[in-house]
């Protein structure tokens, strides 16, 4: 780890002593969103299997057209082949071509359905910055990096990164870095664009891996991709931050006949709705991600997370570098906690699908378990642990200090406030890193087998989880 003199210094030089202010409020697990246990087990296999999942706000007012445009879709398809896994269901209404929720809109910031902790405030997304570039001076200082954000929203996490990267310039001068975005949504990366680059991008021909490029406001080369696998190889920072919980989920439930799965189909009773069953006998998916060692009863799982974590643990143990997941999640404990959000409320995730972010919470002893110990892994610890190990309390302190008004002392205090409570985003939100096996080894012990000093640790984690 960069001692903690030098961190404070890495803080200082990156951050100065001014600051742009706090932004929004708000995010997408209000205190009332904790998802409730699992409904009773139905007692027909193709009863509903409603559990609590997305029971929330029902007052919006459905449009007549983009509303109903992919409901009817589902109606349609669903009449056609009977039900779907949540995860096909989740897809669909999430990233449909043409009437899914990320690539027709996206409603991240205050105007739209979520916001997100660098929406909240810029130490978020600058401490993250300081994370990488310890990361970067304890690994020896490689001549170049990619950094390679997953699902970077509107870009501000990003923006606030290049500003803790711009200030720390005479550090960076010899070292070569390109931001590297995985964005599947249109809206999204338009939005992005204009934020990073002031819309200074091109579109790349075809038969190029990365469909757009620019160059940052701060003259570093940006690059747009669909997929992780087009990003180019090398010695690479990943950064995931709220993209797994949106990530399609398998649900199942156990039954006196063994793990059955949840699935969409239309509601006999109105049929212009959509509900939950159970399958009538069990699933490829079933027999696939259910473990014999299992004892909940109601389980979520995320195949297309596991295939990223692969890949991500397969690039640093080649190529080096590292990854940091934030996200809101668990460590294998939790069952139903699928849920919708619009306008800032919980929202039925069966209802006006198409309009409201879906998201699950992510499950952090199955990602450790994917990297199938091709890196070690660390986590997962609560937000306000990692960031206080950063160094957000001496930053505060540093704004407030130069807070001219009231208004601009209170918004400082509320947002770190948003950001630390266990009750808002505190304990809620958690980080996972994964790390190459040799950068946690401690050099000592490869010439002194007998020596008992403590493994060094990683920037932001107290404890390391070696698995």
């Amino acid at each position: 780890m960069v001692p903690l003199p030098v961190r404070r210094a890495l803080l200082a030089a990156a951050l100065g002593s001014a600051g742009r202010f706090p932004r929004h409020h708000g995010n997408r697990g209000p205190p009332g969103a904790a998802p409730l246990s699992p409904s009773p087990v139905p007692p027909l296999p193709t009863a509903p299997a409603r559990p609590s999942s997305g029971a929330g706000s029902q007052e919006e007012a459905e449009g007549p057209s983009r509303t109903t445009a992919m409901l009817r879709h589902l109606l349609l398809k669903l009449r056609a082949t009977g039900p779907v896994t949540v995860a096909e269901y989740m897809r669909e209404a999430l990233t449909n071509p043409g009437q899914g929720y990320y690539t027709r809109r996206g409603g991240i910031g205050e105007s739209g359905d979520f916001v997100t902790s660098p929406e909240i405030s810029q130490v978020f997304g600058e401490l993250i910055g300081i994370w990488y570039i310890s990361e970067w001076i304890a690994m020896g200082k490689p001549k170049a990096f990619q950094l390679v954000e997953l699902g970077p929203g509107r870009g501000t996490l990003t923006d606030d990164i290049l500003r803790v990267f711009n200030q720390l310039a005479s550090l960076l001068s010899n070292c070569d870095v390109s931001i590297h975005l995985v964005e599947v949504s249109p809206k999204l990366s338009e939005i992005q664009a204009l934020m990073l680059t002031g819309g200074k991008v091109q579109s790349n021909p075809e038969n190029k891996s990365a469909y757009m490029k620019g160059i940052s406001k701060t003259g570093i080369p940006i690059f747009w991709y669909r997929d992780i696998q087009d990003v180019p190889p090398g010695y690479s920072f990943y950064l995931a931050h709220e993209f797994f919980d949106a990530l399609p989920i398998h649900k199942f439930q156990r039954t006196e006949k063994g793990w059955r799965e949840v699935l969409v189909d239309v509601d006999p009773e109105v049929p212009d709705q959509l509900r939950f069953v159970l399958s009538p006998s069990s699933t490829p998916a079933t027999e696939n991600f259910i473990q014999p060692e299992e004892r909940r009863d109601h389980v979520e799982v995320c195949p297309e997370a596991g295939v990223i974590i692969q890949r991500l643990a397969c690039r640093i143990e080649e190529d080096g570098g590292a990854a940091l997941v934030a996200d809101y999640g668990h460590d294998g404990t939790k069952t139903d906690t699928f849920r919708g959000f619009r306008n800032h409320k919980l929202h039925d995730v069966l209802k006006a699908p198409g309009t409201a972010d879906l998201t699950a919470d992510v499950d952090f002893s199955y990602l450790r378990k994917m990297t199938q110990g091709r890196t070690a892994t660390l986590g997962p610890i609560k937000q306000r642990e990692f960031l206080k190990n950063m160094g957000i309390d001496l930053r505060l302190q540093v704004l407030l200090q130069n807070s001219r008004d009231a208004a601009t002392h209170e918004q400082l205090l509320h947002s770190y406030n948003m950001l630390m409570n266990p009750k808002e985003m505190g304990d809620r939100f958690n980080f996972f890193a994964l790390l190459p096996h040799h950068r946690l080894a401690d050099p000592e012990k490869k010439h002194k087998p007998e020596s008992k000093s403590p493994v060094a640790p990683v920037a932001g984690f107290g404890e390391l989880l070696l698995k």
